[in-house]
């Protein structure tokens, strides 16, 4: 499915982001043959210190929140673009399972889709998913898939 959107659009370069989904959504993206003609890189920043140096995330507003929301999934897509000079990315953050000290009771994830457009500015694309009853492993799988779904419909629309 990727894979034909991507090499449809031929200016497109990829890259991806990723916290909560630990390498999952850049290898899926790897998995495809033929990936390399559009896939640049990507970075798993799992620490906030990570996500501000590689990423350039902004440290206050990552602090306020564990690295987890919506803003932060899209300073992560548009520093992954920066990084690797690509003009679409996908971002993943949140909590693979629950943690109660954190008030987290079920997993949760963030992710966003940044296209950064010869002309103009960046547009965002982000979605958020609660995984109650699901295991580690499951989470990260179910975030990893709509962040595929979410980068796919967004390429069908441009």
């Amino acid at each position: 499915m990727l894979k034909k959107l991507m090499q449809s659009r031929p200016a497109l370069r990829l890259a991806v982001a990723e916290s909560i989904t630990g390498g999952n959504v850049q290898a899926r993206v790897t998995a495809e043959s033929g990936a390399s003609n559009y896939f640049v890189g990507g970075v798993t920043a799992y620490t906030l210190e990570q996500k501000i140096a590689l990423l350039g995330v902004n440290r206050k507003a990552a602090a306020k929140c564990d690295s987890v929301s919506a803003e932060v999934a899209r300073q992560m897509a548009r520093g992954v673009c920066r990084l690797m000079k690509a003009n679409i990315a996908v971002a993943t953050t949140g909590y693979a399972e629950p943690d109660p000290a954190k008030d987290v009771h079920s997993p949760r994830a963030h992710w966003a889709v940044c296209h950064v457009p010869k002309r103009g500015r960046a547009v965002f694309i982000d979605g958020y998913g609660e995984f109650s009853g699901a295991d580690r492993a499951t989470a990260q799988a179910r975030v990893s898939d709509e962040t595929i779904v979410a980068l796919a419909k967004y390429l069908e629309s441009v």
